[in-house]
């Protein structure tokens, strides 16, 4: 396929609209079984999606997925060589013909009501500019989580922490009017967190990212403990790379790791009420999760303190 060029899916049902209310943007790699099933979940909505258009941008998977998008009126799939999350997510806004946007992840599942909370957001508040939402995990088997998956469940895309105190949404979650990201420009590459960033570029020039908690996705937990390691080296390097510059930043670099570990006992009372675990075995797997994860966080931080650690996230989304 020319990277250039958007391909249509056959219309089976549903016009395309000349100008869509809402553009979807879905960045793609290698989960064309979980792509379908988001399309799937996108397509069961109680939502006219005639007011919609859905764009797939493939960020260089060992094949296209044509045959998950294929059955799904007016999906357009298109390709993005740079690798990154960010980049595609570029590719397909440059697409985009809705003055409003939501993006969202392959491997998620959106609620019924997804784009009527967005839609319905924003025409209530023309001031509205950027929207991220609540997102909850799913676990392989339901109420029997991994420890990985307990602590997921509990830890994992906490978005109101993230909007109301840091100041940037997740891209699992994740809406804005066109005029707002022309504004703030687009997705960095894979060198950085890019929602992060994209968000701190945001607030940083006025616009203000809202929390909207019935805006709702879900995405799979992680299982093992090894793909929550695996994360944190990526972030642990990206936040090395924007946080610990000059002796300052490395000196309160080394406090924020020795508090990681200090900090341990004081999540009891957290994982003791949450709403989102049910059950003794749960919680107490969602506190050895979070006690190891945290052990090992911190020593990936002192780790990084040594030129020869730095760096090595540039090719993580390729085999």
């Amino acid at each position: 396929m020319d990277p250039e060029t958007a391909v249509p899916v056959p219309e089976a049902g549903v016009p395309e609209v000349s100008v869509p209310e809402v553009s979807v943007i879905v960045a793609h790699l290698n989960q064309p079984a979980l792509l379908r099933r988001l399309l799937e979940t996108l397509f069961a909505q109680d939502f006219d999606m005639g007011r919609a258009e859905v764009i797939v941008v493939d960020n260089g998977s060992r094949a296209l997925p044509e045959a998950a998008i294929a059955g799904f009126p007016g999906v357009r799939l298109a390709e993005e060589a740079v690798p990154g999350p960010g980049p595609a997510r570029n590719r397909g806004i440059g697409l985009a013909r809705a003055p409003l946007v939501a993006c969202t992840d392959a491997d998620c599942q959106v609620a019924r009501d997804w784009l009527a909370v967005i839609l319905g957001r924003f025409a209530a508040d023309p001031g509205l500019e950027v929207l991220g939402g609540d997102i909850r995990m799913l676990t392989e088997v339901a109420g029997d989580p991994t420890l990985a998956e307990a602590f997921e469940c509990l830890y994992a895309y906490n978005q109101r922490d993230y909007i109301e105190r840091q100041g940037f949404s997740v891209t699992a979650n994740l809406a804005f009017r066109r005029a707002a990201f022309d504004r703030v420009g687009p997705f960095a590459g894979i060198e950085v967190a890019e929602d992060m960033d994209w968000g701190h570029r945001a607030t940083a020039i006025g616009v203000r990212t809202r929390y909207a908690p019935e805006m709702l996705v879900h995405h799979p937990a992680r299982r093992s403990m090894a793909e929550l390691f695996a994360k944190w080296d990526r972030n642990v390097s990206h936040h090395f790379h924007a946080r610990a510059q000059g002796r300052a930043g490395r000196v309160k670099w080394v406090l924020r790791a020795l508090a990681l570990v200090v900090s341990v006992p004081a999540e009891i009372p957290r994982i003791a009420r949450t709403d989102r675990l049910a059950g003794f075995r749960a919680r107490r797997r969602a506190f050895l999760g979070m006690a190891a994860l945290r052990g090992y966080r911190a020593r990936a931080m002192l780790a990084a303190l040594r030129p020869a650690a730095r760096g090595g996230n540039l090719e993580w989304n390729r085999d």
